[in-house]
């Protein structure tokens, strides 16, 4: 059991919760960062940023780095061990993961994991040809036939990615038009070795020991592509709310919130992707991290 008794425990180490750590530690608090095995969350995969003001074409590893790297510098102590509940005793929370921690307020930053296709052959095949991460894969598809599943940014800009590696990539999306940048959009336009797959739906992956193709319905005709990998990109499942039976959730799964940040327990807080709200962004993120602190400032006050 870890005897000390922290001011804040930052559930997640993503962008929100890198951000609380720094701004909490900067306001005198002694703030821990509870983080499975990486922090970063999911921008880490990113092969740039170009939507955070001030920093254009930055890779979302080299942003989290130095996030990480700012957090512990000012005195943030990251701890890499998986919280998997929590609860209050008196004014003290106890966080239970491979050793029992305490704090008196704890922010919620655990963030969303990518959402699965759920259609036959995925399961077996991931890993195998099919991957949510295309910056961390792509290279293994140099050369190849590939499909981008989506119609939201980060499926445009994987497929922007993909497309100065492989032969040819297809991106897939189930609507006639896409949800993403207008100007992504245009880049893709341009470039040869892409085909856009709208009214597409992906029913089947093809394939044993690896992927070798996708069968799609599109405009409700069947239609099969030799490919060699897919890169799913059709949003995200928040993680968090199990870690207590009390907190209150939207139908999806995300934690509602009061405006300072507090959520049906007294004393926590949720920050970033995992809290209901309108947009999910980087900078929306790193802002909910900053201004949840205020919020915990005036918890630990009363």
């Amino acid at each position: 059991m870890n005897n000390d008794i922290y001011d804040l425990a930052i559930i997640g180490g993503g962008p929100a919760g890198l951000s609380a750590a720094i701004y909490a530690v900067r306001a005198g608090l002694k703030a821990v960062v509870f983080e499975k095995l990486v922090c970063g969350g999911q921008i880490v995969n990113a092969s740039k940023i170009d939507n955070y003001p001030g920093m254009p074409h930055v890779s979302g590893a080299e942003f989290s780095d130095k996030l990480q790297e700012q957090a512990e510098e000012l005195g943030a102590e990251i701890i890499f061990d998986e919280v998997l509940c929590f609860s209050k005793k008196e004014d003290v929370f106890e966080l239970k993961g491979e050793e029992i921690y305490n704090a008196k307020a704890v922010v919620l930053a655990c963030g969303a994991a990518p959402r699965h296709l759920q259609i036959p052959g995925e399961a077996e095949l991931l890993g195998k040809g099919a991957s949510f991460c295309a910056t961390c894969d792509g290279r293994f598809f140099e050369g190849k036939d590939v499909a981008v599943i989506g119609g939201g940014n980060t499926a445009l800009y994987d497929a922007l990615y993909l497309a100065d590696i492989c032969k040819k990539v297809y991106l897939i999306h189930r609507r006639d038009e896409f949800r993403g940048s207008k100007s992504a959009v245009e880049k893709l336009e341009k470039l040869d070795n892409i085909e856009f797959l709208l009214n597409t739906t992906p029913e089947r992956m093809l394939g044993e020991k690896k992927l070798e193709g996708l069968e799609v319905l599109q405009d409700g005709k069947k239609r099969t592509l030799e490919l060699s990998g897919v890169f799913e990109a059709v949003g995200s499942v928040p993680q968090g709310a199990a870690l207590n039976p009390n907190l209150k959730t939207t139908e999806d799964g995300y934690i509602k919130c009061h405006e300072n940040f507090e959520t049906s327990i007294d004393g926590v807080f949720v920050a970033g992707d995992l809290r209901e709200k309108r947009l999910r962004q980087l900078t929306t993120a790193v802002a909910d991290g900053a201004e949840v602190v205020t919020s915990v400032q005036e918890y630990l006050a009363k």
